[in-house]
């Protein structure tokens, strides 16, 4: 990722960044949150289950956008929105849209997830074809909460949880329509669980570990709304190799 120069007018703390998808660039903040690998695999783990016939995706608790930016690198979809609780990222996120040109095609939302069904979901009812999400890792009561505001909201449960993003996910997704989620392998079971109570079956499990032959630390979900109850487990997928390195693997989802 390298720095980028940019006329758009930054806010004291903010940096233009080299997406390494095209010519994107994206405004982050670092001392807030910057995105990481998870986003990135989020994003190709998408786009893999996106369909020519799909027309909209939401991507919910999208951060600063890196997620709906990536997928109109890598798919066709005409309409992608992405929802955003904290108002600096969104504010950031309305302004890579503008930087890279796109507001024809990106959406962001400033609210709450939980607040789906009585605001801004409200029409978007059984209309969306794929949902991505990247919801904090870590359940409200665990985990060593962050000094930082906007990195213990984007980390911890703190407003929404996974069952309130599932919940959101269920509500604005069309019959058979797809989810795709990043998650930690310790909440498998309430994933798996809670998405089941909202009608949404797990179809494909990927874990994914920072080198090979390490425990994962990184579990990619498919689920779809009404689907059958079979899981196919996909082949594991290692992050960094014998040098340091990307593996060709995670190589490959740059593309």
């Amino acid at each position: 990722m390298r720095h980028e120069e940019t006329d758009m007018p930054l806010l004291p703390g903010e940096r233009v960044d080299e997406t390494g998808f095209g010519a994107l660039k994206l405004i982050q903040k670092p001392e807030e949150f910057c995105y990481g690998v998870d986003a990135v695999l989020l994003a190709d783990f998408g786009a893999k289950y996106a369909r020519p016939s799909f027309r909209f995706a939401v991507d919910l608790g999208t951060g600063t956008g890196i997620v709906p930016l990536i997928l109109s690198h890598k798919t066709g979809i005409p309409k992608i929105a992405g929802i955003e609780v904290q108002e600096g990222s969104f504010d950031r996120a309305v302004r890579s849209r503008s930087l890279n040109g796109l507001e024809d095609r990106l959406d962001f939302v400033l609210g709450d997830v939980k607040d789906c069904k009585s605001g801004w979901g409200r029409e978007w009812k059984g209309t969306v074809d794929l949902v991505t999400t990247n919801p904090p890792y870590t359940a409200g009561n665990g985990g060593i909460p962050s000094t930082n505001r906007a990195k213990m909201i984007a980390r911890h449960e703190t407003t929404a949880g996974l069952d309130e993003f599932l919940e959101a996910a269920a509500w604005i997704l069309r019959d058979k329509g797809d989810l795709v989620m990043v998650h930690r392998p310790s909440r498998i079971a309430d994933i798996c669980c809670m998405g089941r109570d909202h009608g949404l079956e797990v179809k494909e499990l990927q874990f994914v570990s920072p080198v090979r032959d390490a425990a994962a630390n990184i579990l990619l979900v498919h689920m779809v709304k009404g689907g059958g109850r079979e899981v196919r487990l996909l082949p594991p997928l290692a992050v960094h190799d014998e040098q340091g390195g990307y593996t060709q693997a995670l190589r490959e989802t740059y593309k």
